[in-house]
C-alpha cells in the first residue's frame, strides 16, 4: 500500500518549508532511516527523513516552497497506479474543502460492502502514519547532510546521529570508516574515531559575520523563511503588545577586574555577554514576575530560567537558548554560548536548542552601539539590549573620576510587567554586575 509523504511541520512557526533538493529519486528503493531530501524551515536547516519501506513512485516538488501537510513524494510498491493515488488526494482534499464550506457533494454510488471497510480502514491508517511520521520528524533536529568530497564521486552514507557527532566535534566525516550495512556511518564509528584522537573538539564560533562587498547581493532577492518568520513574529510582537522601555546605566569597573582574573592562565576567555547571562538568570530569580509570558486568556510565571540569545546570521537572527542559566556556572555558560553561536552560523540549530526562552538578551556591544532598544521576542514579556562599555569622566564620592560604564535597556509587555517590575529587575542586575564575586556563588 502506498504512503503518502507530506511537507511536515518542522518547527513551531513553520508554515512553510523551501526544498532543497532531493537525495533519493523516483525509482529509488528506500528503507526507515533514509534521508529523503534537505528542506529548509524558518529556523534551521534540516533532513527529511524516511519512515516507510517501499520506492519511491512519486516526487510533488523538485525545489521550493512547499505548505505544511501538501503532498510532496509518495512511496509504495512497483508498480502502483501514481495517477490514481494522486486522483484520490485531489479527491479528498476537494471534499474537505466543500465540508469546510458547509457544502454536501454529491455522492457516488456506493462501494461493495466488503470493499468499504478495507478502503476506509487503509485511508485511517495511511493518515494516522502520515500524521505521526509529521510529529516524529517535528521532534527531531537533524544537521544537513554531508556531502562527499569531489574525488569521491559520491555521497557519504551515514546515520543521523553520527552526522550529528562528526558535526559537533569538528570531524570530517569521510575520513571515517563505516562499519554499518554497506559501509554506512553509524554512531559507533564516530565514537571509535574520537577515541582514536583523530577528532579535535574544539569549536571556533564567532557571533556575528560580516559579508565583504563581493558578497552582498543588490536588487531583487527572494525572502527567506527565516526572514518571513521575523517579520511576521515581531511584526505582531511591536504592534499587539503595548512595549514600554526602562533604561540604566552601570558601572563595570568591578566587572572588568573580575573578568580579567577569571580569564587570567585559563584556555576559556569568559566575555562581558557571558556575565551579563548569569548576571540576568540570577536577577529573574529574585524577580520571577518577569520570568513570564502573556498568552491571551492567561500569565505564565516560569519555574525554569532559560535564557534565548540573540546570534545574528546571513539571513537574519536565530535565538539559541540557555536551559537553567541560573543554576550554570560562568564557564559552562561560556562553552554553551559558543558551541550554540556556531550551530546558528551554520543554520544546524536543533528544535530544542532555540525553543523554551523565557527572556532574551540582544548585545550589540561588540559593535560600539551604546544604547539601543530590543522588540520583546514572544512569548517572552521582556526583552534587554544592552550596549558597549564605554570609558567617560564619572563622579565617586564628589570627585570626578575615569570611569566604565554600560547602559542596558529593558523592553518590557506592559501587559504582564509592570514599571516597578521592570525596574526593580534592573536593579538586581545592575547590583550584580557592579558586584560580580557575587556571580561566583
Amino acid at each position: 500500500m502506498a504512503e503518502i509523504i507530506r511537507m511536515p511541520r518542522l518547527s513551531d512557526t513553520m508554515e512553510e518549508g523551501i526544498i532543497l533538493g532531493w537525495l533519493m529519486k523516483v525509482g529509488d528503493e528506500v528503507k526507515p532511516g533514509d534521508i529523503l531530501a534537505e528542506v529548509e524551515t524558518d529556523k534551521a536547516t534540516m533532513e527529511l527523513e524516511n519512515y516507510v519501506e517501499g520506492t519511491i513512485l512519486h516526487i510533488g516538488v523538485k525545489e521550493g516552497a512547499v505548505p505544511v501537510d501538501a503532498v510532496i513524494a509518495i512511496v509504495g510498491e512497483k508498480g502502483e497506479n501514481v495517477e490514481e493515488i494522486l486522483a484520490g488526494i485531489k479527491e479528498e482534499e476537494e471534499e474537505e474543502e466543500a465540508s469546510a464550506k458547509g457544502d454536501t457533494p454529491d455522492k457516488e454510488e456506493a462501494p461493495d460492502k466488503e470493499e468499504a471497510p478495507a478502503k476506509e480502514g487503509s485511508h485511517d491508517q495511511a493518515e494516522s502514519k502520515s500524521a505521526s511520521e509529521s510529529d516524529t520528524t517535528a521532534k527531531k533536529s537533524k544537521p544537513t547532510p554531508v556531502k562527499a568530497p569531489p574525488e569521491s564521486g559520491g555521497r557519504i552514507f551515514a546515520s543521523p546521529l553520527a552526522k550529528r557527532l562528526a558535526e559537533e566535534n569538528n570531524i570530517t566525516i569521510a575520513n571515517v570508516t563505516g562499519s554499518g550495512e554497506g559501509g554506512r556511518i553509524v554512531k559507533a564509528d564516530i565514537e571509535k574515531y574520537i577515541e582514536s584522537g583523530g577528532a579535535s573538539a574544539q569549536s571556533s564560533a564567532s557571533y556575528s559575520s560580516t559579508p565583504t562587498l563581493t558578497d552582498f547581493q543588490y536588487g531583487d532577492v527572494p525572502v527567506s523563511q527565516m526572514r518571513k518568520t521575523i517579520a511576521r513574529r515581531l511584526g505582531e510582537s511591536k504592534f499587539s503588545a503595548p512595549h514600554f522601555y526602562l533604561t540604566m546605566e552601570i558601572d563595570m569597573t568591578n566587572a572588568m577586574a573580575a573578568r580579567k582574573m577569571l580569564n587570567k592562565d585559563e584556555d576559556q576567555r569568559i566575555s562581558y555577554n557571558d556575565m551579563v547571562v548569569k548576571a540576568c538568570a540570577s536577577a529573574l530569580r529574585k524577580n520571577p514576575s518577569v520570568n513570564s509570558s502573556w498568552h491571551g486568556d492567561k500569565m505564565t510565571f516560569h519555574k525554569e530560567i532559560n535564557i534565548g540569545v540573540a546570534v545574528a546570521v546571513e539571513d537574519g537572527l536565530l535565538v539559541p537558548v540557555i536551559r537553567n542559566a541560573d543554576a550554570k556556572p560562568l564557564s559552562v555558560i561560556y562553552n554553551d554560548i559558543r558551541e550554540l553561536a556556531g550551530k546558528a552560523k551554520n543554520k544546524k540549530l536543533g528544535l530544542d536548542e532555540m525553543s523554551g526562552n523565557t527572556f532574551t538578551i540582544s548585545n550589540l556591544g561588540m559593535f560600539g552601539i551604546t544604547e539601543f532598544t530590543a522588540i520583546v521576542n514572544p512569548p517572552d514579556a521582556c526583552i534587554l539590549a544592552v550596549g558597549t562599555i564605554v570609558e567617560k569622566p564619572v563622579v565617586k564620592d564628589g570627585e570626578i573620576v575615569v570611569g566604565n560604564t554600560m547602559k542596558v535597556t529593558l523592553s518590557c509587555d506592559h501587559r504582564i510587567v509592570d514599571g516597578a517590575k521592570g525596574a526593580a529587575f534592573l536593579q538586581t542586575l545592575k547590583d550584580y554586575l557592579e558586584n560580580p564575586m557575587k556571580l561566583l556563588r
